[in-house]
């Protein structure tokens, strides 16, 4: 089975955030797993560059636009790789593939469903998107804690209220499966409370000609979100090679991993852009939670953005892959912190996995007790696979954690150490061998998570015993002492 899995993109306008590494990491460790299982796999992330707040972020620093995105838009990408992200392309909206690949969507989209009438709207910039009166609280934007600004123009219009029943209909019969239970109950809401036509272009003259222009019409600039979505079709080469059709058909699974703020583009505006063009649906979506700073969503134009470059440094990308899958639920916010950080990771990762694979491999030196060949019971695996294919990360680590806990338990009770002085070589083959094949069934079970240190630990299985080994995970001063 050809498997289709995508994060958001997210504006170039500052340097990335720990909100945007815990998506990264959400998405590279389903991708992970599925290629674990023997799937065939293309993970997508890449940046949105065409959005206005570039362009104003671009003035503010007193920088060309295109420069601008390029750098920030480099930052994205590269940490996309201290995470360890194994995608198969980092799209750009910038791109030339991106352009045309917009253009024939547009193309493609029933010509009865766009038009061009006057609007009047509130525009919220660090949203990029039109808000009702509303949506505001105490007159500014929920998320952004600002004032939207009026705006009077001509645009397109796509008829979203055309396709309500349908998409309620898609939902409801989970066609487009949507989790957790509660984001599935809040677009049903939204859905049913009545779908407006949605404007889907803007003014050139108003961002400065920043983006892709509508076809034929160079005054109009396309909706960065609708231009955005689409990123899902160019990053395969949509209409420009086999591959798009290859991952983008009805028999493949689509996974869109995003967060909890974009959930209107993705389970309402795409689906219906996607019925307009005639094209396949996504079939599952998965909506998580924020990391939050003292219960305040973490967010650039909020001035509160984490910067994981540095902490990924101090830690490894292990250690905070493993923190930011297993720190809270994935579909709830939680809160971030260092310390928070350092004590997962002395707890579960030093005094944890890192352990027990210093404790069994030593032991197994020690006895001398030849490794049998290796294998991992289907049951062990398949009490893992529930809870990664339902986005319940933190549940599978914590299956994965009680593993840990009762073999470190079972070394403690049978002081195998007491049976190396003695030589007693039938109770260490009796107790050795299944150790370190359960140890292996743990690395199998961490292959999503925490790849480095699967590697190590197969690799240190399979070494001849003279072969020093490293600490997996050498323990971190806290800063309490």
């Amino acid at each position: 089975m050809s498997i289709y899995i995508t994060t958001a993109i997210p504006y170039v306008n500052s340097s990335p955030h720990i909100g945007f590494a815990l998506e990264l990491v959400q998405a590279d460790a389903l991708c992970r797993y599925y290629r674990w299982r023997g799937e065939d796999v293309f993970l997508l992330t890449g940046s949105d560059d065409n959005a206005f707040k570039n362009v104003i972020s671009a003035r503010e620093h007193g920088i060309d636009v295109a420069e601008f995105v390029d750098r920030n838009s480099g930052a994205f990408q590269n940490l996309s790789r201290e995470l360890g992200v194994s995608y198969n392309n980092f799209i750009r909206t910038s791109g030339t593939q991106h352009h045309q690949s917009v253009h024939q969507f547009w193309r493609n989209l029933n010509s009865n469903d766009l038009y061009r009438k006057n609007y009047n709207g509130l525009y919220c910039f660090g949203c990029e998107d039109f808000l009702s009166p509303k949506d505001l609280v105490d007159g500014l934007c929920p998320e952004h804690l600002a004032p939207p600004t009026p705006v009077a123009e001509k645009n397109y219009f796509f008829r979203l209220s055309k396709y309500q029943l349908q998409l309620e209909k898609l939902i409801e019969n989970n066609v487009i499966e949507i989790y957790p239970e509660h984001c599935r109950n809040e677009v049903l809401t939204f859905i049913r409370n009545g779908l407006h036509d949605i404007s889907i272009s803007r003014s050139a003259e108003r961002i400065d000609n920043w983006g892709i222009p509508v076809p034929g019409d160079p005054d109009q600039v396309i909706y960065v979100w609708i231009d955005a979505l689409i990123n899902y079709l160019s990053g395969l080469g949509y209409n420009d090679s086999d591959c798009w059709r290859k991952y983008w058909r009805e028999d493949s699974l689509k996974i869109h991993v995003i967060g909890k703020n974009v959930w209107k583009f993705h389970a309402v505006y795409w689906p219906a852009l996607l019925l307009s063009a005639g094209l396949p649906l996504p079939n599952k979506i998965f909506i998580h939670g924020f990391f939050t700073v003292n219960g305040r969503k973490i967010g650039k134009s909020l001035g509160n953005g984490v910067d994981p470059t540095p902490i990924i440094r101090d830690f490894g990308a292990d250690a905070v892959r493993y923190y930011l899958l297993s720190a809270g639920q994935p579909f709830n916010d939680c809160d971030f912190s260092l310390e928070k950080l350092t004590s997962a990771y002395n707890t579960n990762l030093a005094n944890g996995i890192g352990n027990l694979f210093s404790r069994l491999i030593k032991l197994s030196r020690q006895s001398k007790v030849p490794v049998r060949q290796l294998t991992t019971s289907s049951a062990f695996l398949e009490k893992q696979a529930a809870n990664v294919e339902s986005f319940r990360f933190n549940t599978a680590l914590n299956f994965i954690r009680d593993e840990i806990t009762s073999i470190n338990r079972e070394i403690d009770q049978q002081k195998p150490w007491e049976a190396i002085k003695r030589c007693d070589i039938l109770t260490l083959e009796r107790i050795l061998p299944d150790w370190l094949n359960r140890l292996h069934g743990i690395a199998d079970l961490l292959t999503p998570f925490t790849p480095e240190c699967v590697e190590k630990i197969k690799i240190a299985l399979q070494r001849p015993d003279n072969c020093p080994v490293e600490q997996l995970f050498p323990r971190i001063k806290s800063s309490n002492g």
